[in-house]
């Protein structure tokens, strides 16, 4: 028997869709089933400056037209020289949503991150006084640490201690991947909370190494043991409003995935809505979902609830899903999430209500 579930529009607070060519095909498969996403500023090169960010709002604007519902929300790369009056302007003009905080080097385009916390504590002590977030890579770029344990040791090394002397500042740890993330933004204050990515609940390590390397299952943060994996879905499905959805979709062509050195990243933004829902269903925690997908983040971040709903509807065969996106550029490879997915967004009965 088929079974409806209607939600809010969700939002997507953690999103990478490039620029470029690449862009208009990206941002076709978000604008789908998300109301907002919060964008990720790692171009190369970066969006470091508030005029960047403005013109780069503007070409993803294009591509959205007037009936459609979906804002993007700007994110400011931080670095050592950002500049504090800009940061400022960016808030007060409501461009910028939040500030994004890459360790030096720990994952794609970084290379102009953060080296240490004191150089930019400065502007993080401003930020945390006129309330806007800091989003957080929680990764230790120490290549010496074993890169299942960079999370943790983030954490313990630099996080923990930044919250302790700034307790104001309202902090994402995005992309959690480990229990030790989820005990940590369960343990601090009501101005720290976490993303969560569909593949991090669906998968753990073991299937990045399923007969061969798996490289359309490589991202950063790695994927972990099952505990960890379990420790996420609990979380995520519990309805704590300290956890939200960031899919941390990331598409690269599968010429640059499929090489000697592969690029970090899982392009998830056609298919995140049903996986998730059917982890909720798996779990009987389908009553928690909307606040995953839809309240939990636009409270975090202090935006109005969305006003638009979508339509899930549970198939008795699972769906299957198209496994390529097609761009000028080449074939994106869409997530694949290696067991049945029986949910599915209804487009026509969406299109009727709208």
């Amino acid at each position: 028997m088929e079974k409806y579930l209607k939600i809010k529009k969700p939002d997507d607070f953690h999103l990478h869709l490039r620029d470029g060519n690449i862009l208009k095909s990206v941002l076709s498969e978000s604008k789908n089933n998300f109301a907002r996403a919060l964008i990720m500023p790692n171009l190369s090169p970066p969006i470091i400056l508030l005029k960047q960010a403005k013109a780069y709002r503007n070409r993803i604007l294009s591509y959205v037209k007037a009936k459609e519902d979906f804002t993007p929300l700007m994110t400011l790369y931080l670095t050592e020289n950002s500049s504090i009056e800009d940061i400022v302007r960016a808030h007060q003009e409501g461009i910028c949503t939040a500030i994004k905080l890459y360790p030096n080097g720990v994952t794609t385009n970084s290379n102009q991150g953060v080296t240490s916390i004191k150089n930019v504590m400065k502007i993080l002590e401003k930020m945390a006084d006129i309330k806007l977030p800091l989003c957080v890579h929680g990764e230790t770029p120490i290549t010496t640490v074993d890169i299942f344990d960079r999370e943790k040791v983030f954490i313990e090394t630099i996080l923990r201690p930044l919250h302790k002397e700034l307790p104001t500042l309202k902090i994402t740890l995005e992309h959690i991947s480990t229990k030790e993330g989820v005990e940590f933004v369960e343990s601090s204050n009501k101005n720290v909370a976490g993303s969560i990515t569909p593949h991090h609940l669906m998968m753990n390590r073991n299937q990045l190494f399923s007969k061969g390397i798996r490289p359309h299952f490589f991202c950063l943060p790695i994927l972990k043991r099952e505990k960890h994996r379990l420790a996420l879905i609990n979380a995520a499905t519990s309805g704590n409003p300290k956890f939200f959805l960031g899919t941390d979709s990331a598409p690269h062509l599968d010429g640059d995935k499929e090489s000697s050195c592969g690029c970090a990243g899982i392009f998830n933004a056609s298919n995140a809505i049903e996986c998730l829902t059917q982890i909720f269903y798996e779990g009987n925690q389908l009553q928690n979902l909307e606040k995953f997908t839809s309240e939990n983040g636009a409270a975090h971040y202090n935006l109005d609830q969305n006003q638009g709903s979508i339509t899930l509807i549970r198939k008795e065969q699972a769906n299957d899903y198209k496994n390529k996106l097609k761009t000028s550029e080449g074939d994106i490879t869409i997530f694949n999430p290696n067991s049945p997915i029986f949910w599915k967004v209804e487009r026509e009965r969406q299109s009727d209500e709208t």
